[in-house]
């Protein structure tokens, strides 16, 4: 067991809000005085894990290295989950990293902080439904979207095989999306995109809206309910027009191996199955003697302090949030960022000697996006100023969407790096298949 591990401030999660606060802060502090803690050796914005899952982006030409972000950006950079936390001791342990034959490669470790800021981000709340968790592929990290995408490949061969060998009318492939939010949405569209994109590149038999049926089941009255009507109306056309079949006021009841049942009794064949109706804190939260909500969210006052327990701080999906205008923070992505840079102000007066700031921190909502495949986006954007809301859609809305990805790769990576980046990708995407195939 390895000791001696230290830091000013310790950083768990390196998702969009915790590994840009670590960049920011080692940019400021440097290596000795900031450190983050993750459990994969590489980060990708979750955002774009449905492009991962459909094949229309690489991961291994997506993901950023956590040790080159760590030197890059000036701060250290531990490898491992985090399994314990002493908060009296204000001291966390990292468990062992396994090799798959089971052999340790890195043995267990404590690191004492001066503040520790947990941002390990959300997983998937199954709701108790029967057969959720067993028969449902959710797009929680990179290796289930990459299950997914290798899973969808395969049957979309033995589809082809099928109608080349045997000529046969039923081979088709059956993909059903739980949950109408933005992730099965953008999934449901971006894997239309894609089955196109797959039939020029040797599935020439399969036909994209006869053999590859995709269902979009919602429970609400109307698919992306948090967003206004309007977004959502223009987001069921581009689905319909695009041959998926989108069910609302849905609720599964059961999911067997190979279908989906609802409370009205209907049943829906399934080849693949996808889990994306709601999320809720990684279950170890609760094992870490810190309030947590029903949802294992950790409970945090306005100003990101975990209630009850000095010098631990939570943001993102895993913190239970109540701005300063009384309203419950979303989990999403733009929250975990003003968040980070909220707590950022905060270290950096702490560090320069300057008193504590008071102010809570308020969210501030700027809209949404949804991207509907590479061409078009919809979605609301919000006046910072007069609240009132422009509705987007098209190639507008679409470019208006990757710039959030930019600018995610700007604060970690800078401005000058993420253009060549942009070219260098633009560039990779005009000399390699338009999906990946292997």
């Amino acid at each position: 067991m390895e000791d001696g591990l230290q830091s000013e401030i310790v950083i768990v999660g390196g998702g969009a809000g915790g590994l840009e606060l670590a960049c920011k802060l080692g940019r400021k502090l440097g290596p000795a005085r900031v450190m983050l803690v993750d459990t994969r050796l590489y980060h990708i914005w979750k955002p774009s894990l449905h492009e991962v899952a459909a094949g229309t982006l690489d991961i291994h030409q997506e993901g950023l290295s956590y040790q080159m972000l760590a030197h890059d950006n000036g701060f250290t950079f531990i490898y491992g989950p985090m399994t314990a936390l002493d908060h009296v001791a204000r001291r966390i342990t990292v468990g062992a990293v396994r090799a798959l034959d089971g052999e340790d490669v890195l043995h267990e470790r404590h690191i004492d902080y001066g503040s520790l800021v947990i941002a390990v981000g959300s997983t998937s709340n199954y709701f108790g439904v029967p057969g959720a968790r067993e028969h449902t592929i959710s797009l929680n990290a990179t290796e289930d979207a990459e299950r997914f995408r290798l899973r969808m490949l395969r049957l979309m061969a033995v589809a082809e095989q099928a109608r080349e060998e045997r000529k046969d009318a039923e081979a088709a492939l059956d993909v059903v999306i739980i949950g109408g939010g933005a992730t099965g949405v953008e999934l449901a569209a971006e894997l239309r995109e894609a089955s196109g994109v797959y039939a020029t590149y040797g599935f020439s038999r399969l036909q994209v809206k006869r053999d590859v049926r995709i269902t979009l089941l919602e429970g609400a009255p109307r698919i992306l309910a948090p967003l206004p009507e309007r977004v959502s109306n223009a987001a069921l056309k581009l689905l319909d027009e695009r041959g998926i079949r989108v069910v609302n006021n849905c609720r599964v009841t059961k999911i067997e191996a190979d279908r989906v049942l609802d409370h009205d009794g209907h049943v829906y064949p399934a080849s693949l199955c996808v889990w994306a109706a709601g999320i809720r804190a990684p279950e170890f939260l609760g094992t870490l003697g810190l309030p947590v909500n029903k949802g294992g969210q950790i409970e945090v006052d306005g100003q990101l302090r975990v209630k009850g327990v000095p010098g631990v701080y939570a943001l993102g999906d895993c913190a239970a949030c109540i701005d300063a205008a009384g309203k419950p923070v979303p989990p999403r992505a733009q929250a975990a960022h003003q968040q980070a840079d909220y707590l950022l102000k905060e270290f950096v007066r702490r560090a320069a000697g300057k008193p504590h700031n008071d102010k809570p921190y308020q969210y501030r909502d700027y809209g949404s996006l949804v991207s509907l495949g590479k061409t078009t986006s919809v979605g609301s954007l919000m006046g910072s100023l007069s609240g009132a809301s422009w509705f987007v859609e098209g190639m507008v809305g679409r470019v208006m969407y990757t710039s959030l990805h930019l600018m995610h790769h700007q604060a970690v990576l800078g401005a000058m790096r993420t253009g060549v980046l942009a070219i260098a990708r633009f560039l990779i995407r005009r000399t390699t298949p338009l999906v990946k195939l292997h």
